[in-house]
């Protein structure tokens, strides 16, 4: 390829062209999707790529704020950004745009978001996220249909071998809170929590410390964790955490039994706006598929702005774990052909490709544009 042609394919860290394949491989999956929301309420919403700053960075929408692009609106000389998480979007248009619908609201969304910088597991700044949002529901049936339907959608487009692991992002800090620790050993502690490390949380966490080394070596096996979980003796403001995540895992065994689900009890980077219950999605064949959880709609804090739930599939890694669709055959019409021969192919299934000027050997044709068959005296004839 010469050197002028090399430059002009060359893009930006984190960004890539969607080649045909692929894209047609993730449009196929993204429509299965939201075809499964749909099926159970979930509407589709389409928020707009840029936004004002101050929108698109407030409530739930500031803990992306490091990740968001900015640039001035030449039109109204304010800053804009552009999305980096479509969450905190339809948050915004739940509170303002749908205020007065019924709840609980279920929304449903897909499409692409732009960050600063990748991350190690996910070095793409740019890609598609799919997801739902329910808002205005308190129950613990909530967070267990959130969960379930996310296993059911990926199961639906032949994710292999998927697993759940909840969390309660908010346990920890309440757990210090209840037992007066202060700000600073609490931000020391999550750190020391986020590293595994015993020794830390050993020296920093005081009358907390035999609590929290509990927590973390307990995380692993659902039941194992709430076996553990259920004999200790929490603070008040961390006893609404542990019977939602009771109550949630009873659902999720009733609905699902054999699902693999595992519980991290001190789990809290990657969820920085959530207030409650969460959840990542794995797969053995692909690593991280998703993440969700409780937030507050429309405000930052806990106890302000609707309550909601959701998820957030990305759709870079889903892909790795998806088989592709098989494609629908491809028939070369030769010129001259007609559109009506060429529509009742279509009606049949097939894909044409029409011949836009006349050639010597249509055969040949057909292969040098990747058809499979090719349209001769009416007839749909194999390349050979």
């Amino acid at each position: 390829m010469p050197a002028d042609a090399l430059s002009s394919a060359l893009l930006p860290a984190g960004l890539h062209d969607v080649l045909p394949s692929e894209a047609a491989h993730e449009a196929a999956a993204v429509e299965r999707l939201l075809a499964e929301f749909a099926a159970q309420g979930y509407r589709r919403v389409d928020p707009p790529l840029v936004e004002f700053e101050e929108n698109l960075l407030s409530g739930p929408g500031a803990a992306m704020s490091k990740q968001t692009f900015r640039l001035m609106d030449p039109h109204s000389q304010r800053m804009m950004a552009v999305r980096a998480d479509i969450t905190p979007q339809i948050a915004r248009i739940a509170t303002t745009r749908l205020k007065n619908e019924a709840r609980p609201l279920r929304l449903c969304y897909a499409g692409q978001v732009l960050r600063v910088k990748g991350s190690q597991l996910r070095p793409e700044r740019q890609f598609t996220q799919v997801g739902v949002e329910l808002i205005g529901a308190l129950e613990a049936e909530a967070d267990a249909e959130v969960v379930l339907l996310a296993v059911q959608a990926l199961t639906a487009i032949g994710v292999p071998h998927l697993s759940v692991d909840l969390c309660v992002p908010t346990m920890v800090s309440r757990i210090c809170a209840g037992l007066g620790l202060g700000d600073d050993e609490i931000r020391q502690l999550r750190a020391a929590l986020d590293r595994k490390d015993s020794a830390a949380v050993a020296a920093v966490g005081g009358p907390a410390a035999s609590l929290l080394e509990t927590l973390m070596n307990a995380s692993g096996p659902a039941d194992r964790a709430m076996q553990a979980l259920a004999d200790l003796p929490l603070p008040e403001g961390a006893e609404k955490d542990r019977r939602r995540l009771t109550d949630t895992l009873a659902l999720l065994r009733a609905a699902m039994p054999d699902l693999t689900v595992t519980i991290d009890l001190v789990e809290h980077r990657g969820f920085e706006y959530q207030t409650g219950l969460s959840f990542t999605l794995f797969s053995r064949a692909a690593g991280e598929l998703g993440q969700g959880g409780r937030y507050r709609a429309g405000a930052q804090g806990e106890d302000r702005g609707e309550p909601a739930t959701g998820f957030t599939l990305y759709m870079d890694t889903l892909l790795r774990a998806v088989p592709a669709a098989k494609a629908p055959g491809r028939v070369y019409v030769p010129h001259g052909c007609g559109w009506e021969a060429a529509r009742r192919l279509r009606a049949e299934g097939w894909v044409t490709v029409a011949g836009l000027a006349p050639v010597t050997d249509a055969a040949a044709e057909a292969r040098r544009l990747q058809c499979g068959h090719w349209l001769a005296g009416g007839d749909v004839k194999p390349v050979g």
